[in-house]
């Protein structure tokens, strides 16, 4: 505020002294020019009176002469002092519009604006450093579960899309450089109600620097960043960072388990993205050899992740040096049939086009399908501008890095149990997810599968605890209908985590105990009957007993003395 009244006061220095002379000028001019009264005697005018003139007559108001009729004289210095007056405050306005739409006066009323709104914040928040592909899915699906956020992006163009989102929660923005300890500060990087924060710019430094000062300034608060380079993944994990997702490793090893285990897949697909792949598009494993081309670090990504399962592929790169330490390779685009051919295309079960480049990999898939239509197909899209050419390729697997960082994200902020879960999920066979997977799709169908936790604690769950202390409660009765006590919400546990302890798919007569962490997969709509019932202790006594609650704490008492009676 204070460099605000700073700016706006030196910019109208002149303005306003310009004004000031003028008013003076005239004052006293009135004051000094003798007038007549009602009698024709020599008056003068009082400063109270000529100010008071003068104020009205320099607005162009126009009440008139006054006490008394003016002579000539003082009807001559008052249309001087008209023109100066009304001149002076045309120069006064227009230099104060002037100001008014200065670029530096601009920013500064939107920073003020902005930092009034983060401090006003009485809600959990995530603030979220970049409004790119991924920060727009993260923000969007915070907000659709009511969740707040703060977001930061250095280039205006992005934050005015967050404006035109039309998003069911009010965000606010600032257009600034993340990497600026200040800029995270003023936007409430320190404020008690901030609950994390998401570095996602495409910029490894910028999002290096936003860990540091997170840990730095606010070392309780989770810490969760998009890497593109592995030295920035090593040193994000010295210090501590919550979460590092690295897009190109991720989907490596999402190739690698589609690959072993069709099954699993699905499974992870369905919990971990919102538009999940079809229970019947189930990739069939074929054993065999994968070309991958472009050895970059998504490249040697895939390679380790392959090689890990002991698949055979054949690697193409144009650059000689790259492929030095590789077996099977051929120096190429993979744009040219020449160069597949070489890499034995005709031959292989899958292909990825993994280069820096769209238009290159969108080629080496139309060619390699002209020369093999069996391939399973894998493709990188790197502008998320070119999506509508991407999702009409007919490819396989589409790799779109800032929706894999966002699903990631999103997971994780969901809740830890879930990435306990996918843990567990690769010590069993396909043959318990494939059972599984048919399972979530006997519950959701089509439908959007989501993934929630409960937790059996006084603050999270207190009508499950204020009814354990009268009887027990068993898994089943949080799987019911609130509003029909007969029906089954569409939602199943997935996990249980009761101490150190971790059961898979635990079933329903399992009993709660204080400590319990569960978590369900099925339709959100799920979630929020769900939240009802395990908030409300009216609604949870109807689950467990058909009838309305006592409602006073002496019909409770003698009830609960009934119950131990009998």
């Amino acid at each position: 505020m204070n460099n605000l009244v700073f700016l706006f006061m030196r910019r109208l220095r002149a303005p306003l002294i310009t004004l000031i002379t003028v008013y003076a000028i005239s004052v006293f001019g009135m004051t000094l020019i003798p007038g007549r009264d009602a009698d024709g005697n020599v008056w003068y005018m009082d400063f109270f009176h000529a100010f008071y003139f003068v104020s009205y007559m320099g607005t162009t108001i126009g009440f008139g002469e006054l006490p008394y009729e003016f002579t000539d004289a003082q009807r001559m210095w008052v249309t001087l002092s008209i023109y100066a007056t009304v001149i002076s405050w045309l120069y006064g306005i227009g230099q104060t519009l002037a100001v008014l739409q200065e670029p530096m006066f601009g920013r500064l009323m939107r920073l003020r604006g902005f930092r009034n709104h983060v401090r006003n914040l009485r809600e959990p928040f995530y603030l979220v450093c970049g409004y790119g592909v991924t920060g727009s899915i993260v923000v969007r699906r915070l907000v659709n579960r009511g969740i707040r956020a703060v977001v930061i992006d250095i280039e205006q163009d992005r934050i005015d899309a967050l404006e035109l989102d039309n998003l069911e929660i009010p965000v606010p923005a600032l257009c600034g450089d993340a990497s600026l300890p200040d800029i995270l500060d003023h936007a409430g990087l320190q404020h008690s109600h901030c609950i994390g924060v998401l570095a996602l710019t495409n910029n490894d430094n910028v999002n290096l620097s936003v860990a540091i000062a997170s840990k730095l300034l606010a070392p309780k608060r989770q810490v969760i960043t998009r890497t593109n380079a592995e030295v920035t993944t090593a040193n994000m994990a010295s210090f501590g960072t919550d979460m590092i997702v690295d897009p190109f490793r991720a989907y490596a090893e999402y190739m690698a388990l589609a690959a072993r285990s069709p099954h699993k897949l699905l499974v992870f697909d369905w919990l971990m993205n919102p538009r999940h792949r079809t229970l019947s598009s189930a990739y069939k494993h074929v054993p065999g050899r994968w070309i991958i081309c472009g050895y970059g670090r998504f490249g040697r990504a895939l390679a380790t992740a392959f090689a890990a399962e002991e698949m055979e592929m054949t690697i193409i790169d144009p650059s000689p040096g790259n492929l030095a330490a590789v077996k099977q390779a051929v120096v190429g685009v993979g744009t040219e049939a020449h160069t597949l051919r070489e890499a034995g295309v005709e031959t292989a079960v899958g292909i990825i086009a993994g280069t820096d480049n769209d238009a290159d990999n969108l080629s080496i898939i139309m060619t390699a399908r002209e020369l093999n239509p069996k391939l399973t197909t894998v493709v990188r899209q790197n502008l998320h501008e070119n999506s509508l050419v991407f999702r009409n390729s007919r490819c396989d697997f589409v790799m779109e890095p800032g929706r894999i960082i966002a699903n990631r994200i999103l997971a994780q902020l969901k809740t830890p149990l879930l990435a306990r879960f996918l843990e567990q999920l690769q010590l069993r066979d396909d043959v318990w997810a494939h059972t599984l997977v048919n399972r979530m799709s006997s519950v959701v169908g089509d439908q959007e599968l989501d993934s929630w936790a409960v937790s059996v604690t006084p603050s999270t769950a207190p009508a499950v605890m204020a009814l354990m202390d009268e009887r027990s409660i068993s898994l089943r009765y949080l799987g019911k209908d609130p509003r029909q006590r007969d029906r089954q919400l569409a939602c199943f546990p997935l996990l249980i985590k009761s101490g150190e302890s971790i059961k898979l798919l635990p079933g329903e007569l399992h009993e709660l105990q204080e400590g319990d962490e569960i978590l369900f997969c099925g339709l959100s709509s799920a979630k929020r009957q769900m939240e009802w019932s395990v908030n409300n202790y009216n609604v949870l006594h109807y689950l467990l007993t058909g009838e309305d609650p006592p409602h006073s704490l002496l019909a409770r008492l003698v009830r609960r003395h009934d119950q131990e009676s009998a």
